[in-house]
């Protein structure tokens, strides 16, 4: 019979119940749960006992093995290290893999200390809606993508013989896309917002990079000072290189996109100075005083939001700022796909609809023009 005992904890206002369980495997005792209640604990521990002595029952005696008993977390470092082989190899790339890897980390909080063969198709479920309706389809999509990728890791391991997660399927994202964008007014108090946060010195740069260029937050952090010219013809040049299609686009530096960007680096060079931090060779544009690159800047982002009243908006929005607004100025779709960098006209064809904003504004002059007339 399989080994699991309850070991009881004295608090102070009440006990607890601490289940521990001796792995066939390995032999070693590992924890499973705590339980407030000795019952609780009772019941799971017969359970778990079940569990061990018999696998799944049929499926168990059918495969005529025995579950190697890992919890989530176990089963998670084992995927950790083959993402990063696949990296090391060029078969993923550095952001897919800081992504995955993010959400796995969110993951672990959640089903972590669960033995991988416990969970259940309806956990799964449940966690996928709570995602869904706290975010949205596309991330919940997201999130059970990477429960797919545990599991898959788990069966070749046999952490768990059955798989849960694959008869689940993704939720529709048919009008998840977004289409939030800022008019002038808005996006001057998003940037004068950014300047009471922590980060003021360098957040309204990359605000204008994403609103006056469509630099996707990747772009952005990715920029090394090589990649701008602010000399050229008098009015800088920059260079961006999105990695999700691999295209490369240059622009003309938008002025104030150029300003901020100049008093950033003027800001940086005063600190490195008084700090006497010499600047490495290659450096990143948005950087730490040492030269590290900035990875995240979520909480600076959510205060300037805040403080600017927008609510649900996102610094990818600022792509749909930038294009939405070339479009009411005069461009056409055609422009917008090509500065904006995507690879198919029918990805900028969701703005389709302002073209019709702009005529409407010329025809009221045009309507003007007449009236004045004779």
């Amino acid at each position: 019979m399989a080994t699991v005992h309850i070991q009881k904890r004295k608090r102070k206002n009440r006990n607890s119940y601490v289940l521990y369980y001796k792995d066939p495997a390995s032999s070693k005792l590992k924890y499973f749960k705590t339980f407030q209640r000795q019952k609780d604990a009772q019941q799971a521990a017969n359970d778990l006992r079940t569990l061990i002595d018999t696998g799944k029952g049929s499926e168990i005696e059918k495969n005529k093995a025995k579950i190697n008993f890992m919890i989530f977390s176990e089963v998670s470092a084992q995927l950790e290290l083959d993402w990063k082989t696949r990296l090391e190899r060029g078969d993923l790339r550095q952001k897919t893999v800081c992504e995955y890897l993010y959400m796995l980390n969110s993951l672990k909080r959640i089903f972590g200390k669960k033995l991988l063969c416990e969970i259940s198709e309806e956990d799964i479920l449940t966690y996928r809606s709570s995602v869904a309706s706290e975010f949205s389809n596309v991330t919940s999509n997201r999130y059970l993508f990477i429960i797919k990728q545990v599991f898959k890791q788990g069966t070749a391991t046999r952490a768990a013989l059955g798989d849960p997660a694959d008869s689940i399927n993704y939720l529709s994202e048919k009008g998840q896309e977004r289409n939030s964008f800022l008019l002038p007014s808005r996006l001057d108090r998003l940037v004068d917002a950014s300047l009471e946060t922590r980060a003021k010195f360098y957040l309204p740069s990359l605000i204008y990079l994403g609103a006056e260029h469509g630099a996707s937050k990747q772009e952005a952090l990715s920029l090394k000072w090589k990649d701008i010219d602010f000399g050229y013809e008098g009015q800088g040049l920059i260079k961006f290189f999105r990695t999700k299609n691999s295209r490369e686009r240059i622009e003309y530096l938008m002025p104030r996109t150029k300003t901020a960007l100049l008093e950033w680096r003027d800001h940086l060079n005063i600190m490195r100075h008084k700090g006497r931090i010499v600047a490495p060779k290659t450096e990143f544009v948005f950087s730490k005083m040492d030269g590290k690159p900035i990875k995240r800047f979520d909480k600076a982002w959510r205060a300037a939001c805040k403080i600017s009243g927008l609510q649900n908006f996102h610094f990818h929005d600022l792509r749909h700022t930038f294009c939405s607004n070339l479009l009411l100025s005069g461009s056409g779709l055609k422009d917008v796909k090509e500065m904006i960098g995507h690879s198919d006209l029918a990805m900028t064809d969701r703005y389709s609809h302002l073209t019709l904003s702009h005529k409407r504004l010329q025809q009221t002059k045009l309507a003007e023009y007449y009236a004045h007339s004779g």
